[in-house]
Protein backbone atom coordinates (compact mmCIF):
# COMPACT_ATOMS: atom_id res chain seq x y z
CA UNK A 1 0.00 0.00 0.00
CA UNK A 2 2.75 2.32 0.53
CA UNK A 3 4.55 1.32 -2.37
CA UNK A 4 1.46 2.23 -4.07
CA UNK A 5 0.08 5.51 -2.55
CA UNK A 6 4.10 7.08 -2.67
CA UNK A 7 3.95 6.26 -6.98
CA UNK A 8 0.79 8.09 -6.73
CA UNK A 9 2.14 11.16 -4.84
CA UNK A 10 5.10 11.46 -6.47
CA UNK A 11 3.77 11.20 -9.78
CA UNK A 12 1.30 13.88 -8.75
CA UNK A 13 4.23 16.28 -7.42
CA UNK A 14 5.72 16.19 -10.56
CA UNK A 15 2.64 16.19 -13.10
CA UNK A 16 0.17 18.77 -11.21
CA UNK A 17 2.49 20.10 -8.64
CA UNK A 18 5.16 21.15 -11.52
CA UNK A 19 7.85 20.28 -9.28
CA UNK A 20 11.24 19.10 -10.75
CA UNK A 21 14.54 16.71 -9.74
CA UNK A 22 15.85 18.65 -6.45
CA UNK A 23 13.07 21.26 -6.08
CA UNK A 24 12.26 20.86 -2.22
CA UNK A 25 9.21 19.42 -0.38
CA UNK A 26 8.78 20.74 2.66
CA UNK A 27 6.43 17.88 5.30
CA UNK A 28 5.37 19.24 8.34
CA UNK A 29 3.65 16.62 10.30
CA UNK A 30 3.18 14.20 13.42
CA UNK A 31 3.86 10.90 12.88
CA UNK A 32 0.72 10.05 10.85
CA UNK A 33 0.19 7.07 8.32
CA UNK A 34 0.49 10.55 5.60
CA UNK A 35 4.00 10.83 6.42
CA UNK A 36 5.88 7.37 5.04
CA UNK A 37 3.62 8.20 1.78
CA UNK A 38 4.82 11.43 1.03
CA UNK A 39 8.55 11.23 2.18
CA UNK A 40 8.62 8.12 0.23
CA UNK A 41 6.71 9.66 -3.12
CA UNK A 42 9.14 12.50 -2.59
CA UNK A 43 12.46 10.42 -2.90
CA UNK A 44 10.81 8.29 -5.33
CA UNK A 45 10.26 11.74 -7.05
CA UNK A 46 13.89 12.80 -7.31
CA UNK A 47 13.03 15.72 -4.74
CA UNK A 48 14.31 16.61 -1.61
CA UNK A 49 12.44 15.81 1.46
CA UNK A 50 12.42 18.87 3.94
CA UNK A 51 11.71 17.46 7.50
CA UNK A 52 9.95 20.34 9.35
CA UNK A 53 8.78 20.35 13.18
CA UNK A 54 5.09 20.54 13.75
CA UNK A 55 5.86 22.70 17.10
CA UNK A 56 7.28 25.44 15.18
CA UNK A 57 6.52 29.03 15.39
CA UNK A 58 5.65 31.09 12.77
CA UNK A 59 8.91 32.50 12.67
CA UNK A 60 10.34 29.54 12.73
CA UNK A 61 8.38 28.01 10.25
CA UNK A 62 8.73 30.92 7.75
CA UNK A 63 13.16 30.93 8.18
CA UNK A 64 12.71 26.98 7.26
CA UNK A 65 10.83 27.33 4.33
CA UNK A 66 12.22 30.21 3.11
CA UNK A 67 15.67 29.19 3.69
CA UNK A 68 15.12 25.51 1.93
CA UNK A 69 13.20 27.35 -0.70
CA UNK A 70 10.42 24.87 -0.51
CA UNK A 71 8.32 25.06 -3.20
CA UNK A 72 5.10 22.82 -1.63
CA UNK A 73 4.83 21.75 1.85
CA UNK A 74 2.61 19.21 3.31
CA UNK A 75 0.83 20.54 6.87
CA UNK A 76 -1.39 19.23 8.55
CA UNK A 77 -5.10 20.99 8.96
CA UNK A 78 -4.74 21.50 12.67
CA UNK A 79 -1.43 23.89 11.75
CA UNK A 80 -3.53 26.18 9.09
CA UNK A 81 -3.78 28.95 11.25
CA UNK A 82 0.15 29.73 11.39
CA UNK A 83 0.27 28.39 7.84
CA UNK A 84 -1.48 31.28 6.05
CA UNK A 85 0.46 33.77 7.92
CA UNK A 86 3.59 32.02 6.94
CA UNK A 87 2.96 30.91 3.16
CA UNK A 88 2.72 34.24 1.37
CA UNK A 89 5.89 35.44 2.17
CA UNK A 90 7.61 31.99 1.34
CA UNK A 91 8.59 30.01 -1.86
CA UNK A 92 6.03 27.41 -1.35
CA UNK A 93 3.23 27.46 -3.95
CA UNK A 94 1.53 24.36 -3.44
CA UNK A 95 0.05 23.84 -0.15
CA UNK A 96 -1.34 19.74 0.53
CA UNK A 97 -3.75 19.65 3.70
CA UNK A 98 -4.32 16.71 5.53
CA UNK A 99 -6.82 15.73 8.16
CA UNK A 100 -5.45 13.53 10.82
CA UNK A 101 -8.16 10.23 9.89
CA UNK A 102 -7.32 10.92 6.00
CA UNK A 103 -6.31 7.78 5.60
CA UNK A 104 -9.14 5.93 7.35
CA UNK A 105 -11.96 8.77 6.11
CA UNK A 106 -10.47 10.83 3.28
CA UNK A 107 -12.02 14.44 3.91
CA UNK A 108 -11.40 17.78 1.72
CA UNK A 109 -9.30 20.46 2.13
CA UNK A 110 -10.57 23.20 4.36
CA UNK A 111 -11.16 26.82 3.09
CA UNK A 112 -7.95 29.13 3.62
CA UNK A 113 -7.27 32.54 2.78
CA UNK A 114 -4.45 32.10 0.55
CA UNK A 115 -4.23 33.72 -2.99
CA UNK A 116 -4.78 32.21 -5.90
CA UNK A 117 -0.64 32.30 -6.26
CA UNK A 118 -1.07 29.51 -4.03
CA UNK A 119 -2.32 25.74 -4.80
CA UNK A 120 -4.19 24.50 -2.38
CA UNK A 121 -5.23 20.96 -2.53
CA UNK A 122 -6.40 17.87 0.04
CA UNK A 123 -3.78 15.31 0.53
CA UNK A 124 -6.67 12.37 -0.71
CA UNK A 125 -6.93 14.57 -3.77
CA UNK A 126 -3.10 14.40 -4.49
CA UNK A 127 -3.52 10.32 -4.16
CA UNK A 128 -6.69 10.09 -5.87
CA UNK A 129 -5.15 12.25 -9.09
CA UNK A 130 -1.95 10.93 -8.97
CA UNK A 131 -3.28 7.20 -9.58
CA UNK A 132 -3.55 7.57 -13.35
CA UNK A 133 -0.39 8.90 -13.42
CA UNK A 134 3.39 7.58 -14.32
CA UNK A 135 5.96 8.31 -12.29
CA UNK A 136 9.45 8.30 -14.17
CA UNK A 137 11.93 6.01 -13.18
CA UNK A 138 14.19 7.86 -10.52
CA UNK A 139 17.67 9.14 -11.77
CA UNK A 140 18.79 9.97 -8.83
CA UNK A 141 22.52 8.93 -7.64
CA UNK A 142 23.98 8.25 -3.94
CA UNK A 143 25.64 11.69 -4.09
CA UNK A 144 22.35 13.47 -4.86
CA UNK A 145 20.73 15.39 -1.83
CA UNK A 146 17.69 12.87 -0.53
CA UNK A 147 16.83 15.23 2.80
CA UNK A 148 17.78 18.25 4.16
CA UNK A 149 17.55 17.52 8.18
CA UNK A 150 17.56 21.06 10.02
CA UNK A 151 19.56 21.48 13.20
CA UNK A 152 21.41 24.92 14.47
CA UNK A 153 24.34 26.33 15.02
CA UNK A 154 26.65 28.07 17.68
CA UNK A 155 25.36 31.29 15.79
CA UNK A 156 21.31 30.21 16.69
CA UNK A 157 20.86 29.95 12.68
CA UNK A 158 19.04 27.02 11.86
CA UNK A 159 20.89 25.22 9.22
CA UNK A 160 20.17 22.10 6.64
CA UNK A 161 21.87 19.33 6.94
CA UNK A 162 22.59 17.95 3.32
CA UNK A 163 21.59 13.93 3.83
CA UNK A 164 22.34 12.43 0.63
CA UNK A 165 20.74 9.11 -0.59
CA UNK A 166 24.67 7.52 -0.26
CA UNK A 167 24.47 8.96 3.51
CA UNK A 168 20.66 6.70 4.01
CA UNK A 169 21.77 3.78 2.47
CA UNK A 170 25.53 3.93 4.28
CA UNK A 171 23.62 4.31 7.85
CA UNK A 172 21.18 1.47 6.78
CA UNK A 173 23.85 -1.02 5.50
CA UNK A 174 25.41 0.08 9.31
CA UNK A 175 22.13 -0.93 11.06
CA UNK A 176 21.77 -3.97 9.43
CA UNK A 177 25.13 -5.19 10.50
CA UNK A 178 24.17 -4.45 14.29
CA UNK A 179 20.75 -6.25 13.40
CA UNK A 180 22.56 -9.46 11.76
CA UNK A 181 25.28 -9.41 14.44
CA UNK A 182 22.24 -10.26 16.93
CA UNK A 183 21.34 -13.64 18.42
CA UNK A 184 17.79 -12.53 18.80
CA UNK A 185 16.14 -14.45 15.88
CA UNK A 186 12.32 -13.33 15.07
CA UNK A 187 9.94 -15.45 13.20
CA UNK A 188 8.02 -12.24 11.89
CA UNK A 189 9.04 -8.71 10.94
CA UNK A 190 10.32 -6.74 13.63
CA UNK A 191 7.02 -4.32 14.99
CA UNK A 192 7.93 -1.23 16.50
CA UNK A 193 6.19 1.37 18.93
CA UNK A 194 7.15 4.44 17.60
CA UNK A 195 6.87 8.00 19.62
CA UNK A 196 9.49 9.00 18.12
CA UNK A 197 8.82 12.39 15.74
CA UNK A 198 9.92 11.59 12.45
CA UNK A 199 10.72 14.25 11.27
CA UNK A 200 13.40 14.06 13.54
CA UNK A 201 16.53 12.31 12.53
CA UNK A 202 16.71 9.64 15.13
CA UNK A 203 12.96 9.29 13.84
CA UNK A 204 13.68 9.23 10.35
CA UNK A 205 16.46 6.86 10.30
CA UNK A 206 14.64 4.69 12.61
CA UNK A 207 11.28 4.38 11.75
CA UNK A 208 10.78 5.89 7.89
CA UNK A 209 14.13 4.13 6.59
CA UNK A 210 16.21 1.26 8.59
CA UNK A 211 13.04 -0.64 10.08
CA UNK A 212 10.95 -0.24 6.95
CA UNK A 213 12.97 -1.59 4.53
CA UNK A 214 14.14 -4.76 6.22
CA UNK A 215 9.99 -5.34 5.98
CA UNK A 216 9.26 -3.80 9.86
CA UNK A 217 6.25 -2.36 11.10
CA UNK A 218 5.90 0.56 13.45
CA UNK A 219 3.07 1.56 15.41
CA UNK A 220 3.29 5.49 14.90
CA UNK A 221 2.48 7.72 18.36
CA UNK A 222 1.21 10.96 16.42
CA UNK A 223 1.63 12.63 20.18
CA UNK A 224 4.01 10.82 22.39
CA UNK A 225 2.86 13.64 25.25
CA UNK A 226 -0.20 11.42 25.52
CA UNK A 227 0.76 9.17 27.85
CA UNK A 228 -2.35 7.65 28.58
CA UNK A 229 -2.90 6.91 25.01
CA UNK A 230 0.45 5.27 24.44
CA UNK A 231 0.43 2.93 27.09
CA UNK A 232 -3.25 2.05 25.62
CA UNK A 233 -1.56 0.86 22.50
CA UNK A 234 1.56 -0.31 24.29
CA UNK A 235 -0.71 -2.69 26.68
CA UNK A 236 -2.71 -3.82 23.83
CA UNK A 237 -0.29 -4.36 21.28
CA UNK A 238 2.39 -7.18 21.56
CA UNK A 239 6.23 -5.31 20.02
CA UNK A 240 9.46 -6.55 19.60
CA UNK A 241 11.77 -3.31 19.65
CA UNK A 242 11.41 0.26 21.63
CA UNK A 243 12.86 3.47 21.34
CA UNK A 244 12.88 6.74 23.27
CA UNK A 245 14.59 9.87 24.89
CA UNK A 246 15.55 9.62 28.49
CA UNK A 247 12.69 11.82 29.45
CA UNK A 248 10.86 9.77 27.81
CA UNK A 249 11.66 6.74 29.53
CA UNK A 250 11.16 9.21 33.16
CA UNK A 251 7.67 9.80 32.57
CA UNK A 252 6.85 6.46 31.21
CA UNK A 253 8.55 5.06 34.58
CA UNK A 254 5.91 7.29 36.82
CA UNK A 255 3.14 6.13 34.66
CA UNK A 256 0.67 4.23 36.69
CA UNK A 257 -0.56 1.85 34.01
CA UNK A 258 3.44 1.20 32.65
CA UNK A 259 4.09 -2.17 34.60
CA UNK A 260 0.61 -3.72 32.71
CA UNK A 261 3.27 -3.45 29.79
CA UNK A 262 3.63 -6.84 28.37
CA UNK A 263 7.49 -6.84 27.53
CA UNK A 264 7.70 -10.61 26.81
CA UNK A 265 8.14 -10.18 22.57
CA UNK A 266 10.84 -7.24 22.99
CA UNK A 267 13.62 -9.25 21.69
CA UNK A 268 15.14 -6.10 20.41
CA UNK A 269 15.21 -4.20 23.75
CA UNK A 270 15.16 -0.31 24.40
CA UNK A 271 16.74 1.61 22.27
CA UNK A 272 17.85 5.37 23.15
CA UNK A 273 19.76 8.14 21.83
CA UNK A 274 19.18 11.93 21.46
CA UNK A 275 20.10 13.09 25.08
CA UNK A 276 22.35 11.52 27.13
CA UNK A 277 20.81 8.19 29.36
CA UNK A 278 20.54 8.53 33.42
CA UNK A 279 22.51 5.41 34.52
CA UNK A 280 19.57 5.44 37.51
CA UNK A 281 17.22 5.44 35.01
CA UNK A 282 18.40 2.85 32.94
CA UNK A 283 18.98 0.43 35.90
CA UNK A 284 15.65 1.13 37.21
CA UNK A 285 13.99 0.38 32.76
CA UNK A 286 16.11 -3.08 32.96
CA UNK A 287 14.94 -3.99 36.09
CA UNK A 288 11.07 -3.39 35.37
CA UNK A 289 11.05 -4.76 31.69
CA UNK A 290 12.63 -7.15 31.72
CA UNK A 291 15.03 -6.13 28.88
CA UNK A 292 17.95 -4.79 27.96
CA UNK A 293 18.32 -1.29 27.18
CA UNK A 294 21.01 -0.14 24.74
CA UNK A 295 22.03 3.60 24.35
CA UNK A 296 23.51 5.00 21.15
CA UNK A 297 24.95 8.74 20.30
CA UNK A 298 24.56 10.56 16.68
CA UNK A 299 23.51 14.28 14.99
CA UNK A 300 21.95 15.67 12.12
CA UNK A 301 24.67 15.76 10.25
CA UNK A 302 25.30 12.16 10.36
CA UNK A 303 22.19 10.63 9.44
CA UNK A 304 21.77 9.14 12.59
CA UNK A 305 24.14 6.75 14.73
CA UNK A 306 27.39 7.15 15.08
CA UNK A 307 28.29 4.57 17.93
CA UNK A 308 25.88 2.21 19.34
CA UNK A 309 25.97 -0.02 22.59
CA UNK A 310 24.60 -3.50 21.01
CA UNK A 311 23.05 -6.90 22.33
CA UNK A 312 27.10 -8.17 22.18
CA UNK A 313 28.54 -5.71 22.88
CA UNK A 314 27.33 -3.33 25.71
CA UNK A 315 28.63 -0.78 28.66
CA UNK A 316 26.54 1.20 30.58
CA UNK A 317 27.51 4.68 30.76
CA UNK A 318 29.18 5.00 27.43
CA UNK A 319 27.50 5.58 23.64
CA UNK A 320 28.63 1.99 22.77
CA UNK A 321 31.09 1.44 19.69
CA UNK A 322 31.77 3.09 16.46
CA UNK A 323 29.23 1.36 13.97
CA UNK A 324 31.04 0.01 10.63
CA UNK A 325 32.20 1.87 7.31
CA UNK A 326 33.56 5.05 9.42
CA UNK A 327 36.71 6.45 10.83
CA UNK A 328 36.30 7.81 14.22
CA UNK A 329 38.89 9.70 16.41
CA UNK A 330 39.47 11.74 18.95
CA UNK A 331 41.32 14.97 18.36
CA UNK A 332 42.83 17.94 20.92
CA UNK A 333 42.55 21.89 19.63
CA UNK A 334 45.25 21.14 16.84
CA UNK A 335 43.72 18.52 15.53
CA UNK A 336 45.95 15.89 16.06
CA UNK A 337 44.92 12.59 17.22
CA UNK A 338 44.73 12.35 21.23
CA UNK A 339 45.72 8.67 22.99
CA UNK A 340 43.60 6.44 24.71
CA UNK A 341 41.62 8.11 27.90
CA UNK A 342 42.37 11.40 26.79
CA UNK A 343 39.14 14.01 26.08
CA UNK A 344 39.81 15.67 23.02
CA UNK A 345 36.45 16.35 20.20
CA UNK A 346 35.09 13.34 18.70
CA UNK A 347 35.46 13.49 14.76
CA UNK A 348 33.83 11.11 12.16
CA UNK A 349 34.68 10.38 8.36
CA UNK A 350 32.26 7.94 6.58
CA UNK A 351 29.73 7.54 4.25
CA UNK A 352 26.76 8.70 6.31
CA UNK A 353 28.69 11.69 6.87
CA UNK A 354 26.71 14.71 5.21
CA UNK A 355 27.30 16.84 2.14
CA UNK A 356 27.41 19.81 3.98
CA UNK A 357 25.00 22.74 5.29
CA UNK A 358 22.70 24.09 2.54
CA UNK A 359 24.11 27.42 0.45
CA UNK A 360 26.15 27.86 3.67
CA UNK A 361 29.42 27.20 2.03
CA UNK A 362 31.91 28.46 5.39
CA UNK A 363 29.35 26.88 8.01
CA UNK A 364 30.33 23.49 5.99
CA UNK A 365 34.15 24.46 6.01
CA UNK A 366 34.11 24.66 9.53
CA UNK A 367 32.49 21.67 9.93
CA UNK A 368 34.29 19.30 7.71
CA UNK A 369 37.87 19.65 7.73
CA UNK A 370 40.24 19.28 4.51
CA UNK A 371 40.67 15.49 5.34
CA UNK A 372 36.99 15.23 5.45
CA UNK A 373 35.98 14.75 9.07
CA UNK A 374 33.05 16.10 10.64
CA UNK A 375 34.16 18.13 13.55
CA UNK A 376 31.09 17.22 16.38
CA UNK A 377 31.73 19.53 18.69
CA UNK A 378 31.74 17.00 21.60
CA UNK A 379 33.99 15.98 23.95
CA UNK A 380 34.72 12.27 24.08
CA UNK A 381 36.83 10.05 25.40
CA UNK A 382 38.09 6.78 23.66
CA UNK A 383 38.57 4.19 26.22
CA UNK A 384 40.98 0.86 26.71
CA UNK A 385 38.21 -1.42 25.67
CA UNK A 386 36.92 0.82 22.15
CA UNK A 387 34.09 2.07 24.19
CA UNK A 388 33.44 5.79 23.72
CA UNK A 389 32.21 8.04 26.38
CA UNK A 390 30.52 11.44 25.49
CA UNK A 391 32.06 13.65 28.22
CA UNK A 392 31.14 17.74 27.06
CA UNK A 393 30.08 19.74 24.18
CA UNK A 394 32.60 22.24 22.89
CA UNK A 395 29.94 24.66 21.65
CA UNK A 396 26.89 26.21 23.76
CA UNK A 397 24.35 23.86 22.38
CA UNK A 398 21.43 22.68 24.97
CA UNK A 399 20.29 19.69 24.72
CA UNK A 400 16.92 19.14 25.78
CA UNK A 401 15.03 15.63 25.23
CA UNK A 402 16.80 15.18 22.34
CA UNK A 403 16.39 18.54 20.63
CA UNK A 404 18.98 20.83 20.06
CA UNK A 405 18.36 24.42 21.63
CA UNK A 406 20.57 27.30 20.90
CA UNK A 407 21.20 30.05 23.47
CA UNK A 408 21.91 32.66 20.46
CA UNK A 409 18.47 32.03 19.41
CA UNK A 410 16.84 32.68 23.15
CA UNK A 411 18.96 34.89 23.34
CA UNK A 412 17.51 37.59 20.54
CA UNK A 413 13.92 36.90 21.34
CA UNK A 414 14.71 37.70 25.21
CA UNK A 415 16.48 41.12 23.86
CA UNK A 416 13.25 42.30 21.76
CA UNK A 417 11.31 42.56 25.47
CA UNK A 418 11.55 46.29 25.76
CA UNK A 419 12.88 45.50 29.91
CA UNK A 420 15.60 43.67 28.80
CA UNK A 421 18.97 45.16 29.46
CA UNK A 422 20.64 41.85 28.56
CA UNK A 423 20.26 38.44 28.54
CA UNK A 424 22.72 35.02 28.18
CA UNK A 425 21.25 31.57 28.23
CA UNK A 426 22.81 28.16 29.19
CA UNK A 427 21.83 24.66 30.24
CA UNK A 428 21.16 23.23 33.44
CA UNK A 429 21.40 19.13 34.33
CA UNK A 430 17.72 18.51 34.50
CA UNK A 431 16.78 14.16 35.37
CA UNK A 432 13.55 14.03 32.90
CA UNK A 433 14.97 16.38 29.97
CA UNK A 434 18.77 15.81 30.50
CA UNK A 435 19.32 19.70 30.40
CA UNK A 436 17.06 22.54 30.83
CA UNK A 437 17.29 25.87 29.56
CA UNK A 438 18.22 28.51 32.08
CA UNK A 439 17.61 32.28 31.55
CA UNK A 440 20.01 35.14 32.99
CA UNK A 441 18.47 38.25 32.59
CA UNK A 442 19.07 41.95 33.18
CA UNK A 443 15.84 44.34 33.45
CA UNK A 444 15.49 48.05 33.68
CA UNK A 445 12.04 47.20 35.10
CA UNK A 446 12.25 46.09 38.88
CA UNK A 447 8.59 44.72 38.15
CA UNK A 448 9.14 42.50 35.44
CA UNK A 449 9.07 38.58 36.45
CA UNK A 450 9.81 35.15 35.83
CA UNK A 451 6.26 34.23 33.75
CA UNK A 452 6.01 37.38 32.07
CA UNK A 453 9.10 36.89 30.51
CA UNK A 454 8.58 33.23 29.81
CA UNK A 455 5.07 34.11 28.61
CA UNK A 456 6.88 36.88 25.80
CA UNK A 457 9.29 34.00 24.89
CA UNK A 458 6.55 31.31 23.96
CA UNK A 459 5.38 33.78 21.52
CA UNK A 460 8.47 32.94 19.20
CA UNK A 461 10.07 30.03 20.58
CA UNK A 462 9.12 26.27 20.64
CA UNK A 463 8.02 25.04 23.47
CA UNK A 464 11.25 23.18 24.58
CA UNK A 465 12.76 26.00 24.03
CA UNK A 466 11.32 28.11 26.54
CA UNK A 467 13.17 28.85 29.41
CA UNK A 468 12.29 26.59 32.21
CA UNK A 469 14.40 28.66 34.95
CA UNK A 470 15.30 32.70 35.02
CA UNK A 471 17.68 34.51 37.25
CA UNK A 472 17.17 38.09 36.92
CA UNK A 473 20.41 39.51 37.76
CA UNK A 474 21.88 42.86 38.46
CA UNK A 475 24.72 42.41 35.80
CA UNK A 476 26.12 39.38 33.64
CA UNK A 477 29.51 38.34 34.05
CA UNK A 478 31.76 39.62 30.61
CA UNK A 479 35.19 39.39 29.53
CA UNK A 480 37.58 42.18 29.36
CA UNK A 481 36.16 42.65 25.51
CA UNK A 482 33.29 42.97 27.22
CA UNK A 483 31.73 39.38 25.87
CA UNK A 484 29.26 37.99 28.63
CA UNK A 485 31.33 34.89 29.41
CA UNK A 486 28.60 31.61 29.42
CA UNK A 487 30.84 29.74 31.47
CA UNK A 488 30.94 31.12 34.62
CA UNK A 489 27.22 31.83 34.32
CA UNK A 490 27.23 27.67 33.85
CA UNK A 491 29.59 27.33 36.45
Amino acid sequence: EVEQYSRQFGAWLLSDGGLQKGDRVAVQLPNLLQYPIAAWGILRAGLILVNTNPLYTERELQHQLSDSGAKALVTLADFLPAVQNVVPDTPVRTLIVTNAADMISPQPAPETRLGDDVNVVAFPQVLEQGEGKQLPTCNATMHDVAVLQYTGGTTGVAKGAMLTHGNIFTYTAQSDAVVRESTVSLDNPDILIAPLPIYHVFGLSLYLVGNFIRGGKAILIPNPSDLDGMMDIMVATPFTGFAAVNAMLVAMLQHPRFDDIDWSNNGRGTLTGGAALVPEVAREWVERTGTPIYEGYGLSETAASLTVNTEKDSQLGTVGKPLIGQQVKIVNSSGEEVGVGEEGELVVRGGQVMLGYWQRPEATEEAIDEQGFFHTGDVAVLQEDGFIKIVDRLKDMILVSGFNVYPNEIEAVVYEHPDIIEAAVVGKADSKSGEAVCLYAVSSNPQLSEDELRDFCRQNLTGYKIPRYVHFMDELPKSNVGKILRRELRD
